[in-house]
């Protein structure tokens, strides 16, 4: 155990120090975190003893995903985005519910296997797109600001509302759902899991925050434990929706979004601690997934898993998204653009492990389906965005200036 703490801690030691250089290049954090856990884990090197249990890595990245986005959703500009909301209203209304058909039906053609409702799921938990893995995008200043922020969003709320989707789907498979129509099963989980997550991340945030202005105006916080709040806020929002029964995910985009707006000038120094602390709990949880998920799955990999992981990354959100966006203004290069970064991480990773408690008979065709889609998005998305972002925007972004 020690000696696995210490390669660990001498990783994110040497990642600090080169952290900025890194940004400047094609290689996201992601693939370093992954490669890492890959070449020390078991199929590697073997130094890195890293085997949690499935409740183990689903609890790392639900805080991991939850921290995050309650700081991507205070670092939001609200006024950017009341002028651009149909972006992200159009992709989470319409867009996201053609997503997850389209991917079904690509499921339909590749996996005979499957049954319906399994087919369903993994057409669900592949749609959600991860704020994190899309923060090259969404915080590089040559992107004109309605498309990041419409990315954003998208990115804050989808997985939030994939959730009841999901639960759907996996008590239908399950044959769990009682007596209970599948409509009228949608509907009250859809409520519930996005009327308590708003509830809960509203209320929370306001009585945390007034809580904080007071204090801090009399003086009571000290510097050290100045850094705590906001991270300590996110998690509270997250696990006080989901022991009510509603989305943690919601609450911890809706919270930030909140928190953003009350604070004011002063969200800046209070954020630097909650994106230290999700970039940390992000590198570990893209260790663990490296060293243990991706070596466990590369023998089950099929040619049916890896053409829907394509699939999934290229057409099955891409041509979603430009029926959406048109009428909007954009541009075709702008709309391919949000259709591509679309990248799959944590929330997938979460869901994923949520389908694997489950026991299902088509648990590894699901599996590696996700695993090889999230490794693609990883890759793939990590390797284009600072070049694409460069080719497509910089000398707009340029003469704007």
């Amino acid at each position: 155990m020690y000696g696995t703490l210490a390669i660990l801690a001498g990783f994110v030691f040497l990642y600090s120090l080169s952290s900025r250089g890194l940004e400047r290049t094609p290689v996201n954090g992601a693939i370093v975190f992954c490669a890492f856990g890959l070449i020390f884990g078991p199929l590697g090197f073997g130094y890195l003893t890293l085997d949690p249990s499935a409740e183990t890595l689903r609890t790392l990245a639900e805080l991991t995903l939850a921290v995050l986005l309650f700081a991507d959703a205070a670092n939001a500009n609200l006024g950017v985005l009341k002028g651009s909301v149909g972006i992200p209203r159009r992709l989470l209304v319409v867009g996201l519910p053609l997503t997850i058909a389209l991917g079904f039906g690509a499921g339909i053609v590749l996996f005979d296997g499957l049954t319906l409702f399994e087919i369903a799921i993994i057409a669900t938990m592949l749609a959600p797109t991860d704020a994190a893995l899309g923060k090259a995008v969404v915080t590089n200043p040559s992107v004109p600001e309605p498309i990041r922020e419409g990315l954003n969003v998208e990115s804050g709320l989808n997985d939030g509302i994939c959730v009841p989707i999901l639960f759907l789907f996996l008590a239908l498979a399950t044959k769990s759902g009682g007596d209970h129509s599948a409509a009228h099963l949608a509907v009250a989980l859809l409520a519930e899991e996005i009327g308590i997550g708003l509830g809960v991340g509203i209320v929370l945030t306001a009585v945390a925050t007034w809580l904080l202005k007071r204090c801090s105006g009399r003086g009571w916080l000290t510097e050290s434990w100045r850094q705590l709040p906001v991270v300590t806020l996110a998690v509270a929002c997250f696990a006080g929706a989901q022991s009510l029964g509603g989305s943690g995910f919601i609450a911890a985009f809706a919270g930030g979004l909140l928190f953003g707006r009350l604070a004011g000038e002063k969200k800046e120094g209070l954020l630097l601690s909650a994106e230290g602390t999700g970039d940390t709990l992000a590198l570990i949880t893209w260790v663990v997934f490296g060293s243990s998920v991706i070596g466990h799955s590369i023998e089950s990999l099929t040619w049916e898993a890896l053409l829907y992981a394509v699939l999934s990354l290229t057409a099955i959100r891409m041509l979603p998204v430009f029926l959406v966006l048109s009428g909007l203004g954009l541009r075709t290069k702008e709309k391919l653009f949000i259709g591509w970064f679309g990248p799959r991480g944590l929330a997938s990773i979460v869901f994923a492990v949520i389908v694997l408690n489950e026991q299902l008979p088509g648990n590894s065709t699901i599996m590696v389906t996700a695993v090889c889609t999230i490794v693609l998005s990883v890759v793939g998305h990590g390797l284009s965005a600072n070049p694409l972002v460069s080719r497509l925007f910089a000398k707009a972004s340029q003469a704007r200036q």
